[in-house]
């Protein structure tokens, strides 16, 4: 049965799914849509345009699709989209997305750890960690599986790639690319995130053309063009080896050498 606390307040016009929990003094405005077994904690504020997928739980105090912090923004229709078994800590803070991407999206599976800040038209994927105080500019996109340690900033429209990992306190100016763990001031590449791969089930085979990738990409003084011929040169085309190219390829900021 859904259970929604006599406290809480809940739109009419809000559609709850099945075995919904809606905690003390909770907000749930109209037209937000939850998913079944969603757990919703005390003093939460789910606004307008939210949708929640299924086993959610959000935990005290979290503010998830608030209008964006742009004063672009004119009081469009957009959303704020979030995956199923995505755990969101507390006071951490969502906004929905603006006329450039119409949504702001958090995929399933995702921990968002307490106080970070998730802000308009980001993507972020599956299985994403964000650390306490995690800041994400808007439009910045988190690939699936990426981590980011405890106050790491994110400049607007940066992207951190599939499976890689920033040190904790760090300032993302340019892309970050997949498999790789980032650190230091100015941010560079530490090494490929080796640990993190292997926990996933890399093959070490995979590992092995990884670590290739990176001492071409990273370590062997060619600028980043020439880097990319080598690795097509002198790598096998693996699924891994490709979306690192096409990541590469695709950014518009420069990459984190």
């Amino acid at each position: 049965m859904t259970h929604v606390h006599a406290s809480a307040i809940v739109s009419p016009d809000a559609q709850l799914g099945e075995d919904v929990s809606v905690g003390p003094f909770s907000i749930i405005e109209d037209g937000v849509v939850i998913g079944p077994k969603t757990r919703i904690a005390s003093h939460v504020l789910v606004a307008s345009g939210t949708t929640l997928g299924a086993a959610c739980m959000l935990h005290h105090g979290a503010v998830v699709g608030t209008i964006p912090q742009d004063l672009k923004f004119g009081g469009e229709e957009t959303t704020m989209e979030v995956g199923d078994r995505t755990v969101i800590r507390e006071f951490a803070t969502l906004n929905r997305g603006t006329e450039d991407r119409w949504k702001t999206v958090v995929g399933s599976d995702c921990l968002i750890m307490a106080y970070a800040h998730v802000a308009h038209d980001c993507a972020v994927g599956d299985h994403v960690i964000l650390a306490n105080s995690v800041a994400l500019s808007g439009h910045v996109t988190i690939e699936d599986f990426a981590i980011l340690g405890g106050f790491a900033k994110v400049h607007q429209f940066a992207r951190v790639g599939q499976h890689s990992f920033v040190g904790a306190d760090f300032r993302v100016s340019k892309d970050v690319v997949p498999y790789i763990k980032v650190a230091g001031e100015p941010l560079k590449s530490v090494g490929l995130n080796t640990i993190g791969l292997k926990r996933r089930g890399f093959s070490p085979e995979t590992l092995a053309i990884l670590e290739q990738a990176h001492r071409i990409l990273f370590r062997s003084g060619l600028n980043t063009s020439q880097a990319l011929e080598r690795m097509r040169e002198a790598l096998a085309p693996t699924e891994e080896v490709q979306a690192l190219i096409r990541f590469i390829e695709e950014s518009a900021r420069g990459i984190v050498k």
